[in-house]
Order: C-alpha cells, then sequence, then structure tokens
C-alpha cells in the first residue's frame, strides 16, 4: 500500500474549487474526499524517484467549511490516526467575505534541542496551536510564506549528521545541501513538523522563494553568479533548487484553471517519470531566466495579490541591472489594470523590502553605482566585494527598478477605480516595520493609501548589532550620513520620500491584513514562550484604510 510521505497542503482555494498537495511513497491514485459530494482525484507523478499528486477538489459550495480526507487507492491517510489536531478543512469563501491575510518569512525549520529552541518559538508553530484550541475562532483565510521556506546553505544538526552519513561533507559544497535528494529532506524537515503539518492542510498558502532557498545572496550580481557558475557543484545545486521549488512550492501557487494550460504540468503528469523534463525545464529557467515567470496572481474576493518573483527575474548585466526583468514588469502593470476598480485592496508580494531605512536605502544605491564603475575600476571592486559581504542587492541596489515601482504603485494607487489600499508584503530582513511614501506636490499623491509592510523572521533571529543599525538606520543623522553616501556615489535622490510609521519590532512574528470592503487592519503578533507553551501576543494594531 501507498503511505503518505509529507502533506496534504491545502494550497489554491475559491468559492467553488481547491487543490491539495501531497507526496506519497510509491505510484497511486490520490484522492481527497469532502461532504456533501465535494472531492477529486489525481494520480501521482514521478520526479527522481519521488511520488507526487496535485488533486483539485472541486463540488465545493461558497461560505462553507467542509472537513476532508485524503485516500490513496482507496486506503484513508489522513487524517492521520490518534491525531491530537481537529479535522483539517476547506474553507470556501463567499463573494463578500472578510479576507484575512497573513503573512512572512525565513523560518529556520531545525528541532530544538531537548526542548531548548536556541532562537525562540516557532511563529507558525505558536498560530497552529492558537487555530487547533479554538476551531471555530478566527483563522487567515490564505498563508502567504514571502521566502526562505528551506535553507539549503544553512542546515540544522540533524540534517547536517544526515548529509554526513550519505556523502563526504569534505567535498564541496561540504554542509549544505547538493542535490534534488537532499532538498527533499528539506521539505521533510520543515513540512513534517506536527504543527505545521496541520496547519498547511487547513489554511491555503501562497509561497514564493528568496535566496536561502537556493543560496545566501542569489544573483547578487553578474560577477556573483559568474563565479557560482565557475565552481563544479553550483549547476546541480541550482537545477535541484528550481526543481524542487516548482514541485513543492510553484505548483500550488497556480489556479486549476492555470494547471490546465501549463505544458510542463502536462508533460510531467503523463510521463512515466517526469524528472527529464522538470529537469530540462530548470534549465532553461537557469539559462534564460526570462523565459520563466515565476510570479503569480491570485484574487480573493475584492482582493488581489501579485507576487513578484524578485530573485531569478533579476537583470544582472551592470548596465541594465534590474530587480526584475522587462517581462515581468510589464506583467505587473498588466495585472494591476485588469479588471481595474473590481478589487479593492492591491497587496504587492515581493520577498525584499522595497522602503528600507535611509541609511541602507542610500547606502545600497550608493554601492550600485560603484559596482557600475562610476568611481573608477577599484572602486568598483570595492563596492563588489561590500555588497557581498553586507547583502546590499534589495531594491535599493537596483536604483532605477526602485523608482519604477514607485511609479507603478503610484499609478496603481491614483484615478478613477483605485483601490483603498496598496500594501507592500515582504520579508527577508528579519524584523518588521510599516515604512509610507509621499509625493512632492505636482507629482500626483495617490488616493489609495501605500504602505510598505515588513514580517520576517517567521523562526530565526538577527543579531544585536545588525538590530541596533537597523534602528540607527530611520535617524536623522544616518540619513544625512547616506546622503553623504550618495552624493560620492553620484546618486540622485529618490523622486519622492518616505517615513517609517511603525516598528521596529524584533522576534519571531506573522502580521495579518484583515479586509473588508475599502476597510483594511493590520495586526502584528509576536510568538512568546509561556509556561505552558508558547502564545501569540499582540504588539501592534491599526487601521490603514476605511
Amino acid at each position: 500500500m501507498a503511505d503518505l510521505r509529507l502533506g496534504p497542503l491545502l494550497r489554491y482555494a475559491d468559492g467553488s474549487s481547491a487543490t491539495v498537495w501531497v507526496e506519497t511513497s510509491r505510484p497511486c491514485l490520490a484522492e481527497v474526499r469532502g461532504g456533501s459530494g465535494a472531492g477529486g482525484e489525481s494520480r501521482t507523478f514521478q520526479i527522481a524517484g519521488h511520488h507526487y499528486a496535485l488533486i483539485e477538489v472541486g463540488g465545493l459550495t461558497p461560505g462553507t467549511a467542509q472537513p476532508y480526507e485524503v485516500l490513496l487507492d482507496g486506503a484513508t491517510v489522513w487524517p492521520l490516526p490518534d491525531s491530537p489536531f481537529p479535522p483539517s478543512v476547506i474553507r470556501t469563501p463567499a463573494p463578500d467575505d472578510t479576507v484575512r491575510v497573513a503573512f512572512g518569512s525565513c523560518r529556520w525549520a531545525a528541532p530544538p534541542d531537548g526542548g531548548h529552541d536556541p532562537v525562540g518559538p516557532d511563529a507558525l508553530d505558536t498560530l497552529a496551536a492558537r487555530i487547533a484550541a479554538d476551531p471555530e475562532g478566527e483563522r487567515p483565510d490564505v498563508l502567504l510564506l514571502l521566502g526562505d521556506q528551506v535553507y539549503a546553505d544553512e542546515v540544522s544538526e540533524d540534517t547536517h549528521r544526515w548529509l554526513a552519513a550519505r556523502r563526504d561533507l569534505s567535498d564541496p559544497p561540504g554542509s549544505q545541501v547538493a542535490d534534488y535528494e537532499e532538498y527533499t529532506h528539506l521539505y521533510y524537515e520543515s513540512w513534517l513538523d506536527p504543527e505545521v503539518r496541520w496547519l498547511l492542510s487547513t489554511v491555503p498558502s501562497c509561497q514564493i522563494f528568496d535566496d536561502h532557498d537556493v543560496i545566501d545572496d542569489w544573483n547578487t550580481s553578474a560577477s556573483w553568479l559568474a563565479n557560482m557558475r565557475a565552481t563544479p557543484w553550483w549547476q546541480e545545486r541550482l537545477l535541484s533548487g528550481l526543481m524542487s521549488y516548482w514541485v513543492h512550492q510553484h505548483l500550488g501557487n497556480l489556479s486549476p484553471a492555470e494547471l490546465a494550460t501549463d505544458p510542463l504540468y502536462a508533460a510531467v503528469r503523463h510521463s512515466p517519470d517526469g524528472t527529464d523534463e522538470l529537469r530540462a525545464f530548470a534549465a532553461r529557467a537557469d539559462a534564460d531566466p526570462a523565459s520563466v515567470r515565476w510570479s503569480y496572481r491570485r484574487d480573493f474576493g475584492r482582493v488581489r495579490l501579485l507576487m513578484l518573483d524578485s530573485r531569478a527575474a533579476r537583470v544582472l548585466d551592470e548596465d541594465s541591472r534590474a530587480m526584475i526583468d522587462p517581462g515581468t514588469a510589464d506583467w505587473l502593470r498588466a495585472q494591476i489594470e485588469d479588471g481595474r476598480g473590481d478589487y479593492d485592496h492591491l497587496l504587492i508580494g515581493t520577498s525584499l523590502p522595497w522602503l528600507l531605512p535611509h541609511l541602507v536605502h542610500y547606502a545600497e544605491a550608493w554601492d550600485a553605482a560603484l559596482c557600475r564603475g562610476g568611481k573608477g575600476e577599484r572602486w568598483a571592486r570595492f563596492g563588489e566585494r561590500l555588497r557581498r559581504a553586507a547583502d546590499l542587492e534589495h531594491w535599493a541596489a537596483f536604483p532605477d527598478s526602485f523608482e519604477a515601482l514607485a511609479e507603478t504603485l503610484r499609478e496603481a494607487g491614483s484615478g478613477p477605480g483605485a483601490p483603498a489600499t496598496v500594501c507592500v508584503l515582504s520579508g527577508d530582513v528579519h524584523h518588521a516595520y510599516v515604512a509610507e511614501p509621499s509625493w512632492p506636490e505636482g507629482a500626483g499623491q495617490p488616493g489609495a493609501r501605500v504602505v510598505q509592510l515588513t514580517c520576517s523572521p517567521v523562526h530565526n533571529s538577527v543579531p544585536f548589532h545588525i538590530r541596533l543599525g537597523f534602528r540607527f538606520g530611520w535617524s536623522s543623522p544616518a540619513r544625512a550620513l547616506g546622503r553623504r553616501l550618495a552624493g560620492h556615489g553620484g546618486v540622485p535622490r529618490p523622486g519622492f520620500n518616505w517615513r517609517r510609521t511603525g516598528g521596529p519590532w524584533f522576534g519571531n512574528q506573522l502580521m495579518t491584513l484583515t479586509l473588508k470592503g475599502r476597510s483594511a487592519r493590520l495586526r502584528l503578533q509576536q510568538a512568546r514562550p509561556e509556561k505552558d507553551g508558547a502564545r501569540l501576543h499582540t504588539v501592534m494594531e491599526r487601521e490603514l484604510g476605511g
């Protein structure tokens, strides 16, 4: 009999359909059964000796919550026997329902050592415990995981021991993951956590990669990429990272209609072994990143989410550096304009923050000018070393893209049919804050409220000196210092200003947007230890619109 190795993950869900992802131990027929005739089935497909299915569930009714079970070749494998958790459910929203969007990034999945967690309680574990204790209470309608779902370059002690038993760690890439099989181990470690496994089975999720899903500083610069391609292990690492991302994360981001027209998904499903097809796809994505679009759109009633790939879609040539390639930029604008007036809130998901502390912003823009050669070859070499050492590769390090995104968001929030809010959702920087832009008179201040909402980490830490740096980075002296750097590099001032309106907050945390009609409410909750287990504590709550 087939066993359930990983999952189920409830991924897409709308008013009438949903998708559920599973990994099984062998080829089989995977089935989801709900009440009132809801359900669906799919045969598994094979990648690198592993067997997966993405099951489309039909027959759902808007405004209901149906418990479901998973069967493999007719045998029930979920819920697990003697599970301490309530039944997993598929909630299908009604058209005018409140939409709750929880988001965060950077979840290092290392299990606690002897009950002690060195980076504090996991925010996802804590959220799961809260929902399980009150299954009829408030819960997110969707969970946005904004990058670093797995850490391919920073493994736990358990994974280090597993790798050492598999191969000689004195050979590159050492204790980092090397191939597809090792990537699957990272997903097992992360998604077999009992609380997280149940949470992802009952709350739909949207996901996007960031650098650690492949390697720290992924696609920082053309020089960095050339160095990596010269190593004997990089090609296998990258292809395995893209392949495992497509299987574990990307497929579930797509709607049933998109899946039905996806040629790679069709080829993989209809092949006895889809490894070669998927590997060829990953190789094309590496050779020509513009040939693949990892960005995607999801609509939740009158809330539109546009999730941007700000890693693989980069243009790295120093003379034309861009955070997203021209095709992705065109796609973004087209999705904003499509059905303009049909949505009340626009969410832009990008793993890397758009608006940073002013000192950090100017330092990144200055470094980008140095790397372009504006101060000569010696300064360019220094700039490249600094860029890699200090992770200077956010939107500010791509100045043209920074300004272009600002203009796109200003236009999105202006004119007839504009939404009430335009929210940029990000993670990466291991703390949380709120920042808001303002445009000068004559530039056209948008009618919508435009905000940068940054929330990270879900489960990680940040050194004390970095905390001090982020706090100082927003100050007036820091801004003046940043402008001195910008002046040295000949960097023009941005065409708009921004200010921090909340934070910084440090800890393992999640933000939640509650969206109803034209109103929007933001809440930040941190996971904190207590005698009887961790709890989510609200540390900030405010209105954003309405």
